[in-house]
């Protein structure tokens, strides 16, 4: 059985205990940040990196992705608003449909339900990742390196209005790249297939054409798939987010 939300995991290579906290938990927690959004806000920036995305904007509503477009001609708005790409936007929070859009050396600015909202929720961190199975282990691997012991990892598949909601898929994936921090196996083709059969994979595809590709939750599914992590910095006011070897 996965730990409840919320409770303190104790791990035996850190002084402090690693945690699994909802979006709403998060706020003053400092040190090493995790926020995880694997289906799919995470995954598609990591795809989107891959095809040469320069960097990410991360903000946490509609109308603050468009007024942020303005200002930056030539980047690209990416994401969803319940799940359903905004008619303003030029893509929808889709890793298929990133990769192998034309986003080489552009900025694209991301938007999405769940997993931005958790970036702009962890205000207090002091070193903050975003997190999916396709970086898994380069995430696992740049907490340790950055020498804050355990992390908070945020599920932000959790939604404190739908208990019918509790994040498993993100919680699986924060537990697999605890495990690869912890020195353990990531387990890839359990988690990956419980990821496939997970309730969030059903409801996602369920998003139809335009919001969704039929491939999205096997390029989720892909553990490791890259060989970085992905590191939230405030530049000029701004949630940047950037692959790091």
């Amino acid at each position: 059985m996965w730990p409840r939300l919320g409770w303190a995991v104790v791990t035996s290579t850190s002084t402090r205990a690693t945690q699994y906290l909802a979006r709403w938990e998060v706020g003053e927690t400092t040190g090493a940040v995790v926020v995880v959004d694997v289906l799919r806000a995470f995954t598609t920036a990591a795809y989107a990196f891959a095809a040469g995305a320069s960097r990410i904007l991360v903000v946490d509503s509609v109308e603050h992705a468009v007024a942020l477009k303005a200002q930056h001609p030539g980047s690209l708005l990416v994401g969803e608003d319940r799940g359903l790409r905004p008619v303003a936007f030029d893509l929808p929070n889709s890793p298929v449909e990133v990769f192998h859009a034309n986003v080489a050396g552009r900025t694209l600015i991301q938007r999405t339900s769940a997993g931005t909202h958790g970036v702009v929720a962890a205000r207090s961190a002091t070193r903050l990742w975003c997190a999916s199975l396709a970086c898994a282990s380069a995430t696992a691997r740049a907490v340790n390196e950055a020498g804050y012991g355990a992390p908070a990892y945020v599920i932000t598949g959790r939604l404190e209005d739908r208990p019918d909601r509790p994040g498993d898929d993100d919680l699986l994936t924060a537990q697999a790249i605890e495990r690869v921090r912890t020195g353990q196996d990531i387990e890839a083709e359990r988690v990956a297939e419980e990821l496939r059969a997970s309730d969030e994979a059903a409801l996602t595809l369920a998003l139809g054409a335009g919001h969704v590709h039929p491939d999205d939750i096997e390029y989720a599914a892909c553990v490791d798939r890259f060989d970085f992590a992905m590191e939230v910095n405030r530049v000029d006011g701004q949630l940047e987010l950037r692959a790091t070897p």
